[in-house]
């Protein structure tokens, strides 16, 4: 079952961007990640925005891809620049339908 990794991110400093956006996504793709966009074109339609600077949103192959990822030790210098440099929130959902009611996603 497919996962998806939410990156919300709100930019402090923006020193450690260059080398992450270089290298991150060769990390994800070793854990069968594929980033969907990397965007700072962030246009709220609906309720308060949340100050973030840019969303990231990637997909992966199952959940245990995607917390290999986050864990992976290559990536770990990586997230430490970016958690020192900005404040972000990272969640993880897959692709079911809590409701049931959508035939292409899994109940």
């Amino acid at each position: 079952m497919a996962a998806y990794l939410i990156a919300d991110v709100l930019v402090k400093d923006d020193k450690w961007i260059p080398e992450y956006a270089k290298h991150v996504h060769l990390i994800a793709e070793k854990h069968g990640g594929r980033y969907l966009s990397r965007s700072a074109n962030v246009d709220v339609l609906e309720g308060k925005p949340l100050g973030n600077t840019l969303i990231a949103l990637i997909q992966f192959p199952d959940k245990n891809a995607a917390i290999a990822f986050a864990n992976d030790p290559e990536y770990a210098p990586y997230s430490k620049a970016r958690q020192d440099g900005t404040e972000s929130r990272f969640q993880l959902i897959d692709d079911t339908d809590v409701a049931g009611t959508i035939p292409y996603l899994s109940k």
